[in-house]
């Protein structure tokens, strides 16, 4: 005898289907998707999908679910759905600590002066590369950092974050530069004490606009 288990086809809310030949596929396997862009794949998930999502994936009751989607109506922004739904997949694909190690990471971006150093510091390298993935780096000579590097070199000639050094001034005068998160003047100096994971300084003008310098 033979017995077969058949499910209707998941489809998301763009009426894409759930699968690996589409766009944007989520693995179990953590060599494929890291347990950091796993989570992020369920948080970001729209209303309708995590909805959706939370009944198939998740072994939550049916007045759970209910209860979370009445919760989720009432203040969509604070993404109760989302949030339920990612918690509870990636503890069970991965585990709580990997759970834990996301949501930091998740957080860090939002957090300020030596908080945000300290976060920072503490990720790991794969979580680290996973959060700053696709924004715009260039590599450093180790050997640059032993005497200290200019934020000004750093900022201009070395990397081209910016088009000069007249320029690195002015973002500097404008306290609108931050190394590692934090807020630094013309006078710094860059150095191997500044290197996360002994590798990457994460550079930044204003509230968004980053960029990684890597020591090779």
């Amino acid at each position: 005898d033979a017995f077969a288990v058949t499910t209707p086809l998941i489809k998301k809310a763009d009426g894409s289907k759930f699968g690996k030949t589409e766009g944007g596929n989520v693995w179990l396997d953590s060599d494929k998707t890291s347990p950091y862009k796993f989570y992020q794949y369920w948080i970001n998930a729209s209303d309708e999908d995590a909805a959706k999502y939370i009944r198939i994936f998740t072994l939550k009751t049916k007045e759970e679910v209910e209860t979370l989607e009445k919760e989720h109506a009432e203040a969509p922004h604070l993404r109760v759905l989302q949030k339920a739904l990612a918690d509870d997949i990636t503890i069970r694909v991965h585990s709580k600590e990997d759970l834990e190690a996301a949501i930091n990471a998740s957080e860090i971006l939002f957090l300020k002066g030596e908080e945000a150093v300290e976060g920072l510091k503490s990720l790991s390298e794969q979580i680290f590369t996973d959060v700053f993935e696709g924004v715009p780096q260039a590599e450093v000579a180790l050997a640059e950092f032993d005497n200290g590097l200019s934020i000004i070199d750093a900022l201009s000639a070395k990397t081209d974050f910016l088009k000069s050094g007249g320029e690195a001034r002015r973002a500097l005068k404008e306290n609108s530069i931050s190394v590692n998160k934090a807020k630094v003047g013309d006078d710094k100096m860059l150095t191997a004490a500044d290197l996360i994971n002994g590798k990457h300084i994460l550079l930044q003008r204003g509230k968004k606009n980053y960029f990684l310098v890597k020591a090779i």
